[in-house]
């Protein structure tokens, strides 16, 4: 696509402006907190230790999440059973998820009070504690894996069918398909896979908040919380916030420097077809990789819906209020996102990939440090609390703008590198090229990408809770303070319904190209 002339230089040109638009808007506010600071920030040996654990805990959680894809994205790319569609709709709902929802789904699975451990101390074989590192990274696997499973899923299942049927003419056993298919894929997608996972585990917080949080178990974004909230050192906050960028972006570029080919050609568009090579040890290996995947993912969140569905009708009018407010902010904040990301996507897809990675210090800059930064900046013009729904929704689609071009930039070279001299030989260009030749294919990872982006939006719990105020709370927001007035039954049934409403956008953006299942 790179070594040709393309005629979407308009698009082109509008991608790399938003590009450096989305870096200054990212850069911004840590510029803003460190301006704003009374002296230049300092690490401390508590820092240092916080520094290596993160690193520590993102490398393990990102290695575990994506090991654990391979089988479960290998076995639904090869198996059609009943009910596909429900479980791959299902299987996202961690991911997509508040974080201290799927975390409460985890303690009454893994906690000291949990089915786990009542199970064990009913057959006398002790418990098992799920604070500390091991907690984080089983619970960053959770949330993360469903992600690197669409992720490699895609991969899987732009194979064309053209070439299944020439290797199944050609006899390919299961090791043969291996060799030639499936590990040319995961060198493509497993770089690319790691690297946003490990950045979401960089910035992870309400994971080490509330499973990790002592000196042993202190992450980055748990020392910016704590330079913010109890010493309000601008200048190591800065400090911090800056370093946590600089991992991020040595990822980013180790990730890209790591991607190899794996581009399996162009074909006809046809239905995926079964893999050859099918063997009983094969399909025994699949069915548990989904059952195990299954009862790891969805267990969780049937506890949560088990403790709280009984309370959701019954539930104060502010919450309800505050659901309508997250709706509102997650439509703009998913409409603003997949603005962004189809110019960007374009011309980042044009051969510069370090696009991408620039797009991703969006996640790599702490929330916390952008709400704070954004505060600075406002403040002097505006009153930002009134404007604390806007600002919610316009870091939500930062957060959320490499997670969709992760998703649309391989599928964008591909359409280019299969349909692009077609449009050429018609004199397609500009928006008729985009519109009959491009759009179509990428169909399934936008809507993919903007499910994503939504259900972000309704679950955010980071700019909103500095900025609220008491009557104008988002559904997080108000669940947050419910918890902590000790209103129980409350929260339960607010999670209920934020799971529910995050899960329903999900599956409203992502139903027009679902991961071809049946769609």
């Amino acid at each position: 696509m790179a070594d040709r002339a393309q005629p979407l230089s308009a698009m082109a040109w509008t991608g790399a402006a938003l590009t450096a638009l989305v870096l200054l808007a990212v850069l911004g506010p840590l510029l803003a907190v460190a301006l704003a600071a009374e002296a230049p920030g300092r690490l401390g040996t508590a820092d240092l230790a916080a520094i290596r654990f993160t690193l520590l805990q993102a490398a393990l959680s990102a290695l575990v999440s994506v090991l654990g894809a391979i089988p479960v994205a290998r076995a639904l790319a090869r198996r059609r059973f009943s009910g596909r569609r429900l479980f791959v709709a299902l299987m996202g709902a961690p991911f997509i998820l508040p974080v201290i929802v799927a975390v409460l789904g985890l303690l009454a699975i893994f906690g000291r009070a949990g089915w786990l451990n009542v199970g064990l101390e009913a057959a006398g074989a002790g418990t098992v504690s799920i604070y500390g590192l091991t907690g984080i990274v089983l619970a960053h696997a959770f949330l993360n894996i469903p992600l690197a499973v669409r992720l490699i899923l895609q991969a899987w299942l732009s194979v064309p069918s053209e070439r299944i049927r020439l290797a199944a003419s050609l006899g390919f056993s299961d090791a043969d398909m291996r060799r030639h298919f499936e590990r040319p894929i995961l060198r493509a997608v497993l770089p690319g896979a790691f690297m946003i996972i490990f950045l979401i585990c960089t910035t992870s917080f309400a994971v080490a908040l509330i499973l990790g949080g002592g000196p042993r178990a202190t992450t980055v974004e748990l020392a910016i919380y704590q330079a913010f909230r109890f010493d309000f050192d601008l200048g190591r906050a800065a400090l911090l916030g800056l370093i946590q960028a600089g991992i991020c972006v040595a990822a980013g570029l180790l990730a890209l420097t790591l991607m190899r080919g794996g581009d399996m050609g162009g074909g006809l568009d046809r239905p995926p077809l079964d893999w050859p090579g099918d063997t009983p040890r094969a399909r025994l290996v699949d069915g548990l990789a989904i059952t195990g995947a299954g009862a790891f993912l969805l267990l969780p969140l049937g506890a949560v819906l088990l403790e709280g569905v009984a309370a959701v009708l019954g539930m104060p009018a502010l919450v309800w209020e505050a659901a309508l407010r997250s709706i509102i902010v997650a439509l703009g904040s998913t409409a603003l996102a997949v603005g962004l990301a189809v110019p960007v996507a374009i011309f980042a897809a044009r051969g510069r990939g370090w696009v991408e990675t620039l797009a991703a210090l969006s996640i790599s800059v702490s929330p916390l440090v952008m709400g704070t930064g954004l505060f600075l900046i406002l403040f002097p013009v505006a009153d930002p609390v009134a404007l604390a729904l806007p600002v919610t929704g316009f870091v939500n689609a930062l957060v959320a703008l490499p997670f969709i071009l992760r998703a649309l930039i391989p599928e964008l070279r591909r359409a280019e590198a299969t349909q692009g001299r077609l449009a050429d030989a018609l004199g397609l260009t500009g928006w008729a090229r985009l519109r009959l030749a491009i759009f179509p294919r990428l169909r399934r990872p936008l809507g993919f990408g903007a499910g994503l982006a939504a259900a972000f939006s309704m679950g955010d719990l980071g700019v909103i809770a500095l900025f609220s105020a008491p009557g104008a709370a988002t559904l997080p927001m108000e669940m947050y303070r419910l918890m902590g007035s000790y209103r129980t039954d409350d929260a339960e049934g607010a999670a209920v319904l934020l799971m529910l409403l995050a899960l329903g956008m999900f599956w409203v953006f992502d139903r027009g190209g679902r991961v071809d299942a049946g769609s």
